[in-house]
């Protein structure tokens, strides 16, 4: 509320996949998922693939974000910043692709998707807390780790040397652990995925904690005033969560699984409390980051995404373009084009007949009335 109260609520923003591997792809590369290949869904606990090019790549031992894709962190690099990454990776189990090879100086973290919020490990056997390159073993609760590494990298930048943080919490996805119970035993498989909603929503209260400490860290240092800070879901929320008023959860293309809250603060260049609806994606903030650096992809070649940022902080109108998604696991496959506030759904999974939907998200935002029939040319468009 207090970002939002300080800065810009998006209202239609946009994950890039209705999961986190995929979206997290297009922030660090500027680019649809789909390029780097097998990372259309997540990354499978143990490092396993789960459709078809992603199965064939784990084969191989390539299974993760190449770092010649990578163009964000790079490009901040180059252009002087300091880089770190806290918290969730999940875009390659290989040492070949640690986040100290994409642009990153600083990596502490978990290599998957989720772990224990305790015990730091996930229902395999592969080391996935890293600092660094090394695992590590400390004590405490991951949501908390996370803030106080961001909060002593905050601390520690030189004034006068621009830094970027990228702090990727985990909460509140499973296992659905509060703070304040570690003699719990960990969770099952069976209930891994399982949780309460009074888990779910403390989860979530020590998370906006954590994010409070690192704003009040940023404000202690004086870097407040000049530091950009957005705050963003790489998908919607699963049960126990609730994404109302939007339909359905993570995993479908429905609104509830794309649909994201953003929020961004810039005191010096972003008018507080105001809100803004202009259609974008997840991935356009890696275009707006380059050009307020004030440098480009370091590999030359054009990216997928818009500055949309830039226009907002130099009050233009973003150009209308079509929004465009596909996401596979398994044998089941989502495809989905927002063009305008026209909004094609289609779903194939094997054993299953084909859906598809059109919706009007001008009249109808929660995607409750399929007007395909009635619209028979738009679908054919």
């Amino acid at each position: 509320d207090k970002l939002a109260a300080e800065g810009v609520k998006f209202t239609q923003a946009y994950a890039n996949g209705p999961e986190c591997t995929p979206s997290r792809t297009a922030i660090l590369t500027g680019r649809h998922p789909q390029r780097p290949g097998g990372l259309e869904c997540p990354l499978g606990t143990g490092n396993v693939g789960r459709y078809d090019d992603a199965i064939r790549l784990r084969e191989q031992n390539d299974l993760g974000l190449p770092p010649r894709m990578a163009v964000l962190a790079p490009g901040l690099k180059q252009a002087g910043y300091r880089t770190a990454l806290i918290g969730k990776w999940h875009l390659g189990y290989e040492p070949k692709f640690n986040p100290l090879d994409q642009g990153f100086d600083r990596f502490f973290g978990i290599l998957g998707g989720n772990v224990d919020y305790y015990r730091h490990i996930e229902l395999s056997d592969l080391p996935v807390f890293m600092d660094g390159r090394s695992p590590v073993t400390r004590e405490g609760y991951m949501t908390d780790m996370f803030r106080d590494e961001a909060v002593k990298f905050v601390r520690q930048q030189d004034s006068q040397k621009p830094f970027f943080l990228f702090l990727s919490f985990t909460a509140p996805h499973f296992p659905f652990q509060p703070p304040g119970t570690p003699d719990e035993p960990m969770p099952t498989a069976e209930a891994w995925t399982k949780g309460t909603r009074a888990n779910y929503v403390k989860m979530i209260e020590n998370m906006d904690a954590a994010t409070g400490a690192v704003m009040a860290a940023l404000k202690d240092t004086g870097a407040d005033e000049n530091t950009l800070v957005v705050f963003a879901s790489d998908h919607g929320a699963m049960a126990p969560g609730s994404n109302a008023p939007w339909r359905d959860f993570k995993e479908t293309l429905f609104e509830g699984g794309i649909r994201t809250p953003v929020l961004a603060r810039w005191p010096t260049k972003l008018k507080a409390g105001t809100t803004d609806d202009r259609p974008w994606m997840l991935m356009d903030l890696t275009a707006s980051f380059l050009k307020l650096a004030g440098t480009t992809a370091p590999d030359g070649r054009p990216l997928d995404c818009h500055p949309v940022l830039v226009d907002v902080i130099e009050g233009h109108e973003t150009p209308p373009r079509d929004l465009f998604w596909r996401a596979r696991r398994g044998e089941r496959t989502w495809r989905a084009v927002r063009s305008g506030n026209l909004k094609w759904i289609a779903k194939e999974d094997s054993g299953s007949p084909a859906e598809e939907w059109l919706f009007d998200l001008a009249t109808d935002p929660t995607e409750t009335t399929d007007v395909k029939t009635t619209r028979s040319d738009e679908v054919s468009r």
